[in-house]
């Protein structure tokens, strides 16, 4: 039952693809730090291979027909892809779908003050972290601000040879004993999160000097008034592009790979399918998800049954009953990470049922926590035939739950989803790190993620 490491069945020209899609992921990852940035890059990936926008075909009346390629992007931080199939939309459509937002610290509306010469930054973070792992190491903002008048002002600072990066202190050993005392959730408190901006007084300003020179350089460098900030969303993330990760180069070290690892492979697979498949194929890249898939770019919002309904309209042929027939008639997969098995805490995993590092996809046939608690448990016989796809395709791939039964648990959109009465289950790519600031993977898995995905849209 041990799934085969996926390294030994490839020929020298496998390894050659294994290494160009890790090439092309990186580049996406060093473009897409926020679900802002990722859903721009993924409209440009669409729209260079044909996507059109949906609202552009519903102001024209074109008629959807088989071959048809159609996206939506849902305020700029959500993306729907189909590529019409032969078969009536009705009959269900394959659909992969995976999340593009990844826990960070986001800048509060009212962020900035000065304290002992310092200008600093409150900050709320986002999503599941270790907070002890974002104190004295480089970040970047990146995000959007938005003036009143609806002008706008993108910001990705932190990332170019010479930019300045920003930071957030730790308390130096010598006076740490008390810190070091307190357990490790707590060392590091939340509303301590807070970013050292500046440190150099605006010459003749007696109140807050150094919140003053930052506010001028807002002001001259970026045509930023500290009221903007207020109709802002800057994040804070790592500074750094990804990197090649151990000395075989046979892993992939970033930021975000949860879960853009799976959203990457499921746009390059959809990307990859030239003939027009028999059933609709469906990407979604949704935001969200590490704060509960709320909010009108979450995956609970209803922008998926609406696309759908605007399609089937310029089909000539929409109703709600054939909405939900198309919903309940198709078939997914949740495309989220899965926690890899670490041989230093081997502890927190039941090792025979745990994901491992360059062994292909992972299928999560249930999440959730302890008693499946939250989890989308798919059925034996969807089970069975995902089973039969990749084998015939010679993927490789392998099971796996997220840690021991009793110690945690996590989930994904597969319960959302699943609402509709479609068959789900979670599929992705094992990781080391998950969570952190710098994330790892085996090029492998996510070689293999894109191989996974592409059958699955075109044989489910």
């Amino acid at each position: 039952m041990e799934r085969p490491n996926a390294w030994k069945k490839y020929s020298p020209q496998d390894l050659e693809q294994v290494m160009k899609t890790g090439e092309a992921y990186q580049d996406f990852l060093n473009r897409g730090k926020t679900e802002r940035e990722c859903a721009r890059e993924a409209v440009a990936m669409l729209e260079a291979a044909g996507y059109q926008p949906l609202e552009q075909l519903i102001r024209e009346g074109k008629k959807v027909q088989a071959g048809d390629k159609i996206y939506v992007c849902i305020m700029g931080k959500a993306v729907l892809a189909f590529l019409m199939g032969k078969k009536p939309l009705e009959e269900g459509m394959n659909i992969v779908g995976a999340h593009i937002d990844s826990p960070r610290l986001d800048l509060k509306q009212n962020p900035l003050y000065e304290d002992t010469d310092y200008a600093l930054a409150d900050t709320h973070y986002y999503g599941g972290i270790k907070k002890y792992q974002w104190v004295a190491r480089e970040l970047a903002i990146h995000g959007v601000v938005i003036r009143k008048d609806g002008s706008r002002v993108e910001l990705a600072i932190g990332e170019k040879d010479g930019d300045p990066v920003i930071g957030i202190s730790d308390l130096l050993p010598h006076l740490s004993q008390k810190q070091n005392e307190k357990k490790l959730a707590e060392a590091i408190e939340g509303e301590k999160l807070d970013l050292i901006l500046a440190g150099s007084p605006l010459e003749g300003v007696e109140k807050e000097p150094v919140k003053a020179n930052l506010l001028r350089i807002l002001k001259d460098e970026y045509q930023i008034e500290e009221e903007d900030l207020i109709s802002a969303e800057l994040e804070i993330v790592p500074a750094g592009k990804a990197r090649d990760f151990g000395l075989d180069r046979s892993m992939v070290m970033s930021y975000g790979h949860d879960d853009r690892v799976c959203a990457w492979a499921e746009l390059a697979a959809l990307l990859q399918i030239r003939d027009i498949p028999e059933r609709t194929c469906c990407g979604m890249l949704v935001d969200k998800e590490e704060i509960g898939s709320v909010g009108a770019t979450g995956m609970r919002a209803n922008y998926l049954e609406n696309a759908i309904a605007e399609i089937l309209a310029l089909q000539g042929a929409y109703s709600e009953l054939q909405v939900r027939r198309a919903l309940r008639n198709s078939s997914m997969l949740s495309c989220d990470v899965s926690a890899g098995y670490d041989p230093l805490y081997g502890d927190a995993f039941e090792k025979k049922n745990a994901a491992f590092l360059g062994r292909g996809v992972c299928f999560n046939k249930f999440t959730g926590s302890r008693g499946k608690s939250g989890s989308n448990d798919a059925n034996a016989e969807y089970m069975a035939r995902l089973r039969k796809i990749m084998d015939d395709n010679n993927v490789s791939w392998q099971t796996a739950e997220l840690g021991r039964v009793d110690l945690g648990g996590g989930g994904t959109i597969a319960y959302i989803c699943a609402l509709y009465g479609m068959n789900v289950i979670d599929s992705g790519v094992a990781v080391l790190n998950m969570h952190a600031p710098m994330e790892i993977i085996s090029k492998a898995d996510l070689y293999e993620s894109v191989r996974a995905y592409q059958a699955f849209m075109e044989q489910a």
